[in-house]
């Protein structure tokens, strides 16, 4: 059986392309980078040309079209680059360059450029460097309750190509514990004094991610009631009770004197005060987590005294008699006795202990205090006399 043999042209044409393509190169070390908005990124590569060769130029470049049918646009001579960017190699085979204050804007496919001093003998690397900007977000739980384990993560658009340390802050303030994994923030057994505004970083950088609100759900604690005004209440002063009251979500507030329901809101308000407000006051904080009750506050309504009678117990000759005398007032008032226009004694009650017709008279109390004075009507006292019959 004969074998035909194919002719050797085709063979020495392919041989003859390769050749001509052979020891130009251009090598990225990351065909795409994702950095951080305000970083600064390092564009490694290395070139390689055929021996005996120059370089002319050796410059990076952001498009594949040629400006004018010349050359392409160098990237050091762009207003928008030439602040920014720093060529690192030596142009000879290094062809590393920095690019410093990366925006959004920046984002797009980079390539590098090389001439020869050999006319036509020309090269850029495509593909070449893709550029992602990213910025960075903090992504937390919507629904957080007291005692729970919460994760925060912070996130970036993709995937960062430099080693990173990500930075927590709360309030500004940065966190130095309870990191777990790089990129997340794991708070076990969640407090109150947890919630509040968290954000990250990366250390090195400037940049820090917009704040995320936290806020960790908890029943009232420590309801408080304050009064206003705060010293003395008289009657016919506007009061006004407030209630205090530590909780997430915020708590209703409901108040009651003794055991009764007044009303509910944060305040409670009395334009004219009068006696009858006097009494115990309590308040009681509740959402959906539980609820509590502050500790009962007095409120003493002073006024003058009112009300004033006098009371009579004995009337017959020898014996003891007693005057007592009632008044209501705030604070308690100091009572006095009179017989007739005649000052007597002071005191709650008078007593005589052997009366005679000598004490016979009109009588009356007088009701007095920081807030006014009151006497009571007069009574009459008369004195019997005990007939003896003599057989």
């Amino acid at each position: 059986t004969s074998v035909r043999m194919a002719p050797p042209l085709p063979l020495l044409i392919l041989l003859v392309i390769h050749s001509e393509s052979y020891g130009w190169d251009v090598s990225y070390r990351h065909s795409h980078i994702c950095a951080l908005k305000g970083s600064t990124v390092t564009m490694s590569c290395t070139f390689r040309y055929p021996t005996g060769n120059q370089i002319i130029t050796a410059f990076w470049t952001k498009t594949q079209v040629k400006e004018k049918h010349e050359e392409f646009p160098d990237l050091s001579e762009d207003s928008e680059y030439s602040q920014r960017l720093q060529y690192l190699g030596d142009k000879q085979q290094n062809c590393t360059i920095r690019l410093s204050h990366v925006t959004q804007k920046d984002e797009r496919m980079y390539y590098c450029r090389f001439t020869t001093n050999v006319p036509d003998e020309k090269w850029i690397g495509t593909p070449g460097v893709t550029l992602t900007v990213t910025d960075l977000q903090v992504e937390a739980p919507e629904r957080v309750t007291e005692g729970q384990n919460v994760r925060l993560i912070c996130k970036s658009s993709c995937t960062l190509t430099e080693r990173a340390t990500f930075i927590w802050y709360r309030n500004s303030q940065p966190l130095t514990e309870r990191r777990d994994g790089n990129n997340q923030l794991l708070l076990q057994s969640v407090r109150r004094e947890d919630a509040g505004r968290y954000s990250c970083a990366l250390h090195g950088h400037i940049y820090t991610s917009p704040d995320v609100q936290l806020n960790v759900r908890y029943p009232p604690v420590n309801p408080v009631i304050f009064i206003s005004p705060s010293g003395e209440i008289v009657e016919g002063d506007s009061v006004t009770l407030s209630c205090s009251s530590n909780s997430y979500p915020p708590a209703e507030i409901s108040w009651f004197k003794g055991g009764t329901y007044l009303n509910y809101g944060q305040t409670y308000s009395i334009s004219k005060i009068s006696s009858d407000y006097s009494g115990e006051y309590k308040c009681r904080s509740r959402n959906e987590h539980g609820e509590k009750y502050s500790a009962a506050v007095t409120l003493n309504v002073m006024y003058p005294p009112r009300n004033v009678s006098v009371s009579i117990n004995g009337s017959v000759e020898g014996d003891s008699v007693t005057l007592s005398c009632s008044s209501n007032s705030y604070p308690p008032a100091e009572i006095s006795w009179f017989k007739g226009g005649t000052y007597l004694n002071y005191g709650q009650t008078y007593s005589i202990s052997k009366i005679s017709s000598d004490y016979s008279g009109e009588y009356k109390c007088r009701s007095r205090n920081e807030h006014g004075e009151k006497y009571s009507a007069a009574v009459t006292l008369n004195v019997m006399c005990e007939l003896i019959m003599v057989q």
